[in-house]
């Protein structure tokens, strides 16, 4: 789920409201005093949401209807985020009648079709009697049947029919095709968007402004089923609302453009144009991250187009947008000259320098994520706070944070957005394992997330660990933890992605100057002949800014530091069973290779690709072999 949901929650609240507008711009019979009352009041209602306009942060050259529209849209999400959160507060403190009553009315939806009578969906009145009646589940069990979705049977998971058949971005396995409803898409907007929008604006009151959003978003490419469903991506498209448009630095022809690289030059020229950004916002902070790498490279061309008035002639544009474009430019050699001013003083903390008043990167920085968001804070957005709002996936909305400013990302379990089972970490390799509700967790330990939601998945084990690290009044509140696909195992010792990447910091730290800035693992089996035969290791690829060369000491140095860590390694190291991790320093820009590399091969979007930090594939792990210098 892409978070120009944000802005098309405020599109919707323009839309409502201008139609409201419109209902009562009719004729209507009133009394003839009436319209002369209701016209002073007019007046002076509209004096008052003025004056407010007026004192608010605002970007410049906006139109009075661009403003007034933003204005509206800020207003009314304002009044449902308050809304939702109130709902929201309620049913966390009964999750277990919140958790029955939505379980129940999946089945009850659903009971009609193929895969509801199969499973007696009817009949059953309580979670426990669907936890005895239906199997947990993973994609395979799904896949023939979403084949016959595909091919335009209906009724065969769910009443609806699909908006889009959402591809996985396939980060622990192949890419999947899940079905997307509008009942998914309205929950998400709902109990997630509007939610965090009041999360947002209670952290950080400065974003209720009137600034401009910096979006990096990316043009999905969708292909038809069969039946004619659209197959794509799960993310909304800044592009289809014309209200949402008005918040964005990034004008509408730019979102037309289907190259990644070219619509990033345009983003960011945009960007630059405009002083007064007051977000950052994009799906993952690796997109941030990237962006700022392209913008160190291009600045000079970017500055020059500024000056100039013009849009690069290197970019492979069709010529009607081009002229679209270019009618917005007009020459600017002020605003040029202090970009060249802010970029010759050098990049740590140039975020702030280009955009004074910037007060927010809105982007998730979690998980596999969570590197490019310590980079960024650390070095391009060095001073401007970071707010990772959801816990989502393609399957849907699974948390919010109500927390923004705090360090880690925890989230709330939305109780009516999904029915949440648990399996303990412990017993995820037994064969009929038991789950645990809401209600059963415990705080401090692991489990596997299983979910039943809106859209045909009922008891899917999704893959993602997670811990429990506190409860909301009677719901729980969890961090995420890892993927179990993107797990180290060469002998049974299952080392988390979060286990190695803490190991690898604890290294890189005792490495003088060097500086992190990617890296991915691979199990010695898929490797092969490659790499000549020893005993079964990590082998290990790592991207440094800082240090053009490693030592045998400091690649040690990692092995060690997993093995403090991780007390099975140790054991399994210690008795020769696994060889010492090879460590492998990778050329400059390796792995901005591997990232188009991997989205080559699938049908990955770059607004939901993220980077696999355990390579399954041997061509992968053979692209960074080449690669590597030292």
């Amino acid at each position: 789920m892409g978070f120009s949901w944000f802005h098309v929650a405020l599109a919707f609240c323009v839309a409502v409201l201008s139609f409201a507008v419109g209902i009562t711009g009719q004729s209507l019979a009133v009394p003839p005093a009436l319209p002369t009352a209701l016209g002073v009041c007019s007046l002076a209602g509209l004096a008052v949401v003025w004056r407010d306009i007026s004192s608010k942060l605002k970007g410049e050259s906006r139109t009075l209807s661009s403003l007034f529209s933003q204005y509206l849209a800020v207003k009314a999400a304002g009044w449902l985020g308050r809304r939702q959160r109130r709902k929201l507060e309620a049913d966390t403190g009964k999750v277990k009648s919140v958790q029955e009553e939505t379980l129940l009315l999946r089945l009850r939806k659903n009971a009609n079709t193929c895969y509801g009578k199969e499973y007696d969906f009817s009949s059953i009145k309580d979670s426990d009697g669907f936890r005895a009646r239906h199997p947990l589940t993973t994609y395979k069990h799904y896949h023939e049947l979403i084949r016959r979705i595909a091919a335009g049977e209906e009724k065969v998971i769910i009443a609806e029919k699909p908006l889009i058949l959402a591809v996985t971005s396939g980060t622990s396995g192949p890419s999947a095709m899940l079905l997307s409803t509008k009942a998914t898409n309205t929950e998400f907007f709902l109990q997630g968007v509007t939610v965090c929008l009041d999360a947002m604006r209670q952290a950080f009151p400065e974003s209720d402004s009137l600034q401009r959003t910096t979006k990096l978003f990316y043009a999905p490419v969708f292909r038809q089923s069969e039946a004619g469903i659209p197959i794509g991506p799960n993310s909304s498209t800044p592009a289809s609302s014309r209200h949402a448009l008005n918040l964005y630095t990034t004008p509408a022809p730019a979102f037309e453009v289907l190259g990644e690289k070219d619509t990033l030059y345009l983003h960011l020229l945009f960007a630059l144009k405009d002083p007064s950004v007051g977000t950052l916002e994009s799906n993952f902070a690796s997109t941030v991250f990237y962006a700022f790498g392209a913008l160190q490279e291009h600045w000079q061309e970017l500055v020059e187009d500024i000056e100039r008035g013009r849009v690069s002639s290197a970019l492979s544009l069709e010529p009607s947008v081009r002229a679209r474009l270019e009618a917005l430019l007009k020459p600017d050699p002020e605003r040029a000259a202090q970009l060249r001013a802010h970029f010759q003083e050098g990049f740590r903390g140039i975020a702030k320098r280009l955009w004074p008043h910037l007060h927010l990167v809105l982007a998730v920085d979690s998980g596999s994520n969570q590197i490019y968001g310590e980079m960024l804070r650390e070095n391009y957005c060095k001073g401007v706070p970071f707010y990772s709002p959801f816990y989502a996936a393609t399957e849907g909305l699974i948390g919010v944070n109500l927390w923004p400013q705090e360090p880690n990302r925890r989230y709330l379990l939305c109780p009516r957005s999904m029915f949440c089972e648990f399996l303990p970490e412990s017993g995820l390799d037994e064969e009929t394992p038991r789950t645990l509700l809401m209600s059963e967790v415990k705080e401090g330990d692991n489990y596997e997330l299983v979910i039943t939601n809106a859209s045909g998945l009922f008891r899917y084990c999704i893959g993602d660990i997670v811990k429990v690290v506190g409860f909301h009044n009677q719901c729980p509140i969890v961090e995420f933890q890892y993927r179990r696909g993107q797990m180290l195992n060469v002998r049974g010792e299952k080392v988390s992605e979060a286990l190695f990447l803490d190991a690898l910091k604890k290294a890189v730290a005792q490495w003088p100057g060097a500086q992190l800035v990617d890296y991915c693992c691979a199990e010695s089996g898929i490797l092969g002949d490659s790499i000549g035969g020893s005993d079964p290791h990590y082998q290990v690829f790592i991207e440094l800014k800082g240090v053009r060369k490693l030592t045998e000491e400091q690649r040690y140095k990692l092995d060690i530091c997993l093995q403090q860590d991780s007390a099975v390694y140790k054991s399994f190291r210690s008795k020769g069973s696994i060889g010492p991790m090879r460590v492998q320093l990778v050329a400059e820009g390796a792995f901005k290779e591997l990232r188009n590399q991997m989205m080559a091969y699938s049908t990955t979007s770059p607004n939901t690709f993220k980077m696999h930090r355990v390579l399954r594939r041997k061509e992968y792990a053979d692209f960074l072999l080449g690669k590597t210098v030292s």
